[in-house]
């Protein structure tokens, strides 16, 4: 029979790789008597585990959830997947980033060498834009605040750039490093998308509602339309087509939202999308290749204005 910590551990890992276990089974997987079982479960309860009785023709154990958290067990790719979760919050912008990295420190002391090692081998360094390195950090309460409404499908009181604002919450999303709230706007009754750092959420919520359904396939497309301009195809608001004098091969590494085909070993055909024709023209641009416009009129009209003032700022 094992030393009495030892199997004490043994049993605290056997309770949290699943939920229900009957007395039988987890003294048959500890190979003990059913009654040292028992006396077990009360030593962790003394600990202050929250493990509770099930009760039946068989009996059991589970290991609920408690007023105060006490030390968990990870096996080695949990623990590994912990540190390096933790690592990528540092930079989430939730403004748990602190927490996040103390809670990696206490993480790494107590790692075996050999798990500390592979997790030293992954660095995480956050790189961000000069145009978003001033922007506020998300207060992480109000975040917990969003997920929660969401979760109860309660409606949210909050102020929005000073304003009061009602809205059903669905979706809590990050986009390129930012926080943002999907939901109906009650008071202009449609969809939108709230920067959650400029959220400030009132209690208490309002009453419980029905989802709506989003008005496409599902949130990622939602977002990602709502960003594109559009929210009604999906798409871009400007799109047009053209011929470039590069392989096809070429073109595809370096468009990630179009639509690239071959038309020949030097010569593809190139659909693409833009806020802007003016933008458009300037990214298809980029390309050192020969264009031919195959439409829209107003593409070809773009290229003629970017040509006037690339010709102008040459003279």
């Amino acid at each position: 029979m094992p030393k009495t910590s030892a199997r004490l551990l043994s049993m605290l890992s056997l309770l949290q790789a699943r939920r229900d276990w009957p007395g039988a089974l987890l003294a048959e997987r500890l190979n003990v008597s059913p009654r040292t079982v028992r006396r077990d479960v009360d030593r962790l309860r003394e600990l202050g585990y929250p493990i509770a009785t099930i009760k039946g023709p068989d009996g059991g154990y589970r290991l609920d959830a408690g007023s105060e958290l006490p030390p968990l067990l990870f096996d080695d790719d949990q623990a590994v997947a912990l540190a390096v979760a933790l690592q990528i919050a540092t930079t989430s912008g939730a403004g748990i980033e602190e927490a996040a990295m103390r809670a990696l420190h206490t993480v790494r002391q107590v790692l075996p060498s050999r798990l500390r090692r592979r997790i030293d081998t992954l660095r995480v360094t956050a790189v961000e834009s000069p145009a978003s390195r001033a922007d506020p950090r998300v207060d992480g309460e109000a975040l917990l605040a969003l997920g929660a409404a969401v979760h109860a499908r309660e409606i949210l009181r909050f102020d929005y750039a000073d304003a009061p604002r009602r809205a059903e919450p669905h979706h809590l999303v990050t986009w390129h490093g930012r926080w943002y709230l999907v939901a109906w706007d009650l008071d202009r009754a449609d969809w939108r998308t709230f920067r959650a750092d400029r959220i400030t959420p009132r209690t208490p919520n309002g009453p419980r509602f029905t989802p709506r359904e989003l008005p496409a396939p599902d949130v990622a497309a939602f977002v990602a339309s709502r960003f594109r301009g559009s929210s009604e195809s999906g798409d871009w608001p400007c799109r047009g087509e053209v011929v470039l004098g590069l392989p096809a091969v070429t073109v595809s590494h370096y468009v990630r939202d179009g639509v690239v085909e071959g038309l020949g070993p030097d010569r593809c055909r190139l659909v693409l999308g833009s806020w802007s024709w003016a933008g458009l023209a300037a990214s298809i641009g980029r390309f050192d290749a020969d264009i031919e416009v195959v439409g829209p009129p107003e593409l070809r009209a773009a290229f003629a204005v970017l040509a006037r003032r690339y010709a102008q700022a040459a003279r």
